[in-house]
C-alpha cells in the first residue's frame, strides 16, 4: 500500500511471515479488546497477516465463537486507528478468528487447545506454527507454561520445520529476584529465542526513529557524548488517573509501572553505542551495556537523588479530578507513588559526569513523553553582551506530537547583535501523511517474523531490575508516613524541581 505522500514513495516494503496459529490468552481481556485484535485487524488492512493465518481466543469466559466474533468486531470498530471497519476486509478476517473456553489451570483445556490447533493445521496450512500471547497477569505464566508443555504444545527451538514462541506482557517481575525467577521458570518450557518480552514504547515509530537519526546521520555522532552534551531529560508524562487500575496501582507503582521498563527502554536507545549490525543481539548487546553502565544509587543517597509523589485532588480541563486515594481499589492512606524523579549517571565513557533527570508520572500537566539533549553553553566572550545565551537542546518527542526539534540561537534582524532561540521542527504527521502504525502493529509482525530486535532480553530484564531494586529496598525500609502531594493536573512535587534545581538547571517546559 503506498501513500499519496511524496515522501512515503517506494519506502514501505512488505515482509510476508509464515501461516501460523495466534493464541491469545486471556481473549476476553481489555488488553485484547483495546490493542491485540485491532492490531492484528490493521495487520489484515495492510495486507501483511499471510493467508490461512489464524486467531484462536482462550479465555475463561463462556461464549460461542459467534459471539466472540461479534465482541471483537465491536471492539475493533471502537479502538482501531482506522475507521470505520472495512467490511471487505473484515469478512476474511473474522472466519480466522477462533475461540476455546476453560480454566488455565486444568491440563484438559489445553487437550481441547490442542485440538483446534491441529484442526486448523489440516485446514488452513498453518503447519503447526504457533504463537502463545499471554495477556494474562504474571501470576499465571506459569500455569500456562507447564500446561503448554504437558499438552506437547512447544515445539523444539531447532526443528526448522515449525515453530512455537511466546510474547509476555510487562511487569517482568515486581524486583531483580522475581524478574529473575520469572525469567527462570520460561526457561524451564522455552529457549530464549522463543520468548518475546513485549514494551510497546519500543515498537513506537518515534522510538524507532531515535536510532536512524543517531547513526544514520553523520551531524550527530561526534556531538554526543559529555564534551558537548549538558545534561539529558527524559519524561514520561500522563494526564490520566489509573483509570480503574487502582489494585493493579497499589502493587506496582509508577516505578514499576513506567520506569523500570518504558523509560529505561527510552534510556537506552538515546544512549547505547553503535552496534556492529542491526540485528537482534548486536542491538540488544549495546542497550544492555548501557544499564550495566548506570551509576548505583546507593542507599544513603536514594533521598538525595530520588523523588515520589503522590496527585492529590485537583482541575484537569476546567474539571474536578479525585485525588489517588479517592480512586476505586486504593487505600485511604496508600503510600504508593504516582509520580517518580531521579537523578542518574551513566558510569561510561561516553556519558561520564552528565547528569539524566528522569521523571515519570500520572495526572500531569498534559500527556507528553520526550528525550531532551541539553547541550552546554557556547562559551565565547563575543556573546556575553548580550547576556546568558540559551544552549541548543535536541527535543525527540515520541508522543503525542510526534517529531524532533532543535532549538539554537539566531540574529533578530536589525542592526544591532540581538539574539533570539529558534527551532526547526520536523513532524512525522505533516511529513510522511497520516499517522504510521500502532506499536502493536509492528511488535506482533515482528514477532511472527521471528525478528526479537525490539524485545527485550532476559539479560536486560535483569540488569534494569538489578539498577532499580536497591532504590525499592531502600524506599521499603523507611517508608514515609506521607508521600508529597502534588494537585492533579500539575507537574509534579515541589521536591522534583528542587532536584533539578540544585544543580542550577531546570526542568524544559512541555
Amino acid at each position: 500500500m503506498t501513500s499519496e505522500n511524496p515522501f512515503r514513495v517506494g519506502l514501505e516494503t512488505e515482509r510476508a511471515p509464515a501461516p501460523c496459529v495466534f493464541v491469545i490468552f486471556g481473549a476476553s481481556g481489555d488488553l485484547t479488546r483495546r490493542k491485540l485484535l485491532p492490531a492484528l485487524y490493521n495487520l489484515a488492512v495492510s495486507r501483511l497477516l499471510p493467508p490461512g493465518m489464524s486467531i484462536v481466543g482462550f479465555a475463561l469466559t463462556e461464549q460461542s465463537e459467534d459471539e466472540f466474533r461479534k465482541n471483537m468486531h465491536d471492539a475493533v470498530a471502537e479502538f482501531s486507528r482506522r475507521k470505520p471497519i472495512d467490511e471487505t476486509v473484515w469478512s476474511d478476517f473474522v472466519s480466522r478468528l477462533h475461540y476455546v473456553s476453560g480454566k488455565f489451570e486444568d491440563p484438559a483445556n489445553f487437550g481441547k487447545l490442542r485440538e483446534k490447533l491441529e484442526e486448523l493445521d489440516r485446514t488452513n496450512g498453518t503447519r503447526g506454527n504457533r504463537i502463545y500471547y499471554l495477556a494474562v497477569p504474571p501470576s499465571a505464566f506459569r500455569m500456562v507454561n507447564d500446561n503448554l508443555a504437558k499438552a506437547g504444545l512447544v515445539h523444539d527451538p531447532d526443528d526448522a520445520s515449525k515453530y512455537s514462541r511466546i510474547i509476555i506482557e510487562k511487569p517482568f517481575g515486581r524486583d531483580l529476584a522475581s524478574g529473575d525467577a520469572l525469567n527462570a521458570d520460561l526457561h524451564r518450557v522455552f529457549h530464549e529465542r522463543q520468548i518475546f518480552r513485549i514494551d510497546h514504547y519500543l515498537g513506537k515509530e518515534t522510538v524507532q526513529n531515535l536510532v536512524a537519526m543517531r547513526f544514520g546521520n553523520a551531524i550527530f555522532e561526534p556531538i554526543w557524548n559529555r564534551n558537548h552534551i549538558d545534561h539529558v531529560q527524559i519524561t514520561v508524562a500522563e494526564d490520566i488517573g489509573v483509570e480503574g487500575r487502582g489494585k493493579f496501582y497499589e502493587e506496582a507503582g509508577t516505578t514499576r509501572d513506567i520506569v523500570q521498563n518504558h523509560l529505561l527502554q527510552l534510556l537506552m536507545v538515546m544512549a547505547m553505542e553503535p552496534p556492529v549490525a542491526f540485528t537482534a543481539d548486536e542491538v540488544r548487546d549495546e542497550k544492555v551495556k548501557v544499564l550495566r553502565s548506570l551509576k548505583p544509587i546507593r542507599a544513603v543517597d536514594v533521598v538525595k537523588y530520588t523523588v515520589r509523589g503522590q496527585y492529590g485532588p485537583g482541575n484537569f480541563a476546567g474539571k474536578p479530578v479525585p485525588g489517588y486515594r479517592q480512586e476505586p481499589n486504593v487505600s485511604p492512606t496508600s503510600i504508593i507513588e504516582t509520580f517518580v524523579a531521579m537523578r542518574i549517571e551513566i558510569d561510561n565513557w561516553r556519558f561520564a559526569g552528565v547528569p539524566i533527570y528522569i521523571r515519570a508520572g500520572k495526572r500531569l500537566t498534559k500527556r507528553v513523553t520526550e528525550i531532551s539533549v541539553h547541550f552546554k553553553q557556547v562559551p565565547h566572550a563575543l556573546l556575553a553582551q548580550q547576556g546568558p545565551v540559551d544552549p541548543d537542546v535536541l527535543a525527540i518527542r515520541i508522543q503525542p506530537d510526534e517529531g524532533i526539534g532543535l532549538r539554537f540561537v539566531a540574529k533578530v534582524p536589525g542592526p544591532t547583535m540581538t539574539l533570539r532561540p529558534v527551532t526547526m521542527d520536523f513532524r512525522y504527521g505533516s511529513t510522511f501523511g497520516g499517522s504510521g502504525p500502532e506499536a502493536y502493529e509492528r511488535l506482533i509482525l515482528d514477532a511472527m517474523l521471528g525478528d526479537p530486535t525490539l524485545f527485550a532480553r532476559a539479560d536486560e530484564v535483569h540488569a534494569a531490575w538489578r539498577f532499580i531494586t536497591p532504590i525499592l529496598d531502600a524506599w521499603s525500609r523507611t517508608p514515609p508516613t506521607e508521600l508529597p502531594r502534588y494537585p492533579a493536573g500539575t507537574w509534579g512535587p515541589d521536591a522534583a524541581t528542587q532536584l533539578i534545581e540544585r544543580d542550577g538547571r531546570s526542568w524544559r517546559r512541555l
